[in-house]
């Protein structure tokens, strides 16, 4: 049994950290579009707006019952073959395409749940005093219920940054990808995932520690 090469873990550590930007770009990117499309969705489900409503049925069902690798694959090697003008979509922008709908289907879900968990007087007292549905739900019941999803929202976040791995199998040198040609160089592959996988570990118990004081922070408001 060898022992670990600790210098070159410790000379890798910069070349994968230079990467880290890259991952929080296509996972801020995919958090934030995911984000807007799922509110959309939730508002929807809520409403139930004729056949709109069995197409966006359709769709949490689809992107939350397949594998993210496999919409990946459809978006970069799919899509292009049927719809001329994705010919030269990249990797990264196929990453985030991907992140975007495969979060946004489960988002949507725990934004409808939060949005129908506002107790039923605040909708009536908004309804009491003339409010559009489009009004109550932008001033009164969204905010509230964003109080209520946001710890979800952030476990999605995290699930997404390490859903950017991925993003190797489409040709994009990100930290996985580049932790792969490290080790294909230096064949010390141990070495070499060891270090991508403490850097994944570290930036998650960062993002943690911001979940949990966003959470005491929500509660605190709430209680006030």
């Amino acid at each position: 049994m060898r022992a670990l090469d600790l210098e070159y873990m410790w000379d890798l550590v910069p070349v994968l950290v230079g990467y880290i930007p890259l991952t929080l770009f296509m996972a801020l990117v995919g958090m934030a579009f995911a984000l807007v499309l799922a509110s959309v969705m939730a508002v929807e489900r809520v409403f139930r707006v004729p056949v709109v409503d069995l197409f966006v049925r359709l769709f949490i069902s689809f992107f939350r019952g397949t594998p993210l690798l496999v919409q990946l694959f459809l978006f970069y090697y799919g899509l292009p073959q049927v719809l001329s003008f994705l010919t030269n979509i990249n990797g990264v922008t196929a990453t985030i395409m991907g992140l975007t709908l495969h979060f946004s289907a489960y988002m949507a879900e725990s934004i409808r749940a939060a949005i129908l968990g506002v107790d039923r007087s605040q909708w009536e007292a908004a309804q009491a005093v003339g409010m559009t549905q489009l009004q109550m739900m932008r001033q009164i019941i969204l905010p509230q219920a964003a109080r209520v999803a946001a710890p979800t929202l952030v476990n999605y976040f995290i699930d997404m940054i390490k859903g950017t791995s991925l993003a190797f199998t489409l040709g994009v040198t990100e930290m996985m990808g580049a932790a792969q040609k490290e080790a294909a160089g230096s064949f010390l592959y141990f070495e070499a995932f060891l270090v991508v996988a403490a850097i994944y570990w570290i930036l998650v118990e960062v993002l943690a520690y911001v979940q949990r004081r966003l959470e005491t922070h929500l509660n605190k408001a709430h209680a006030r």
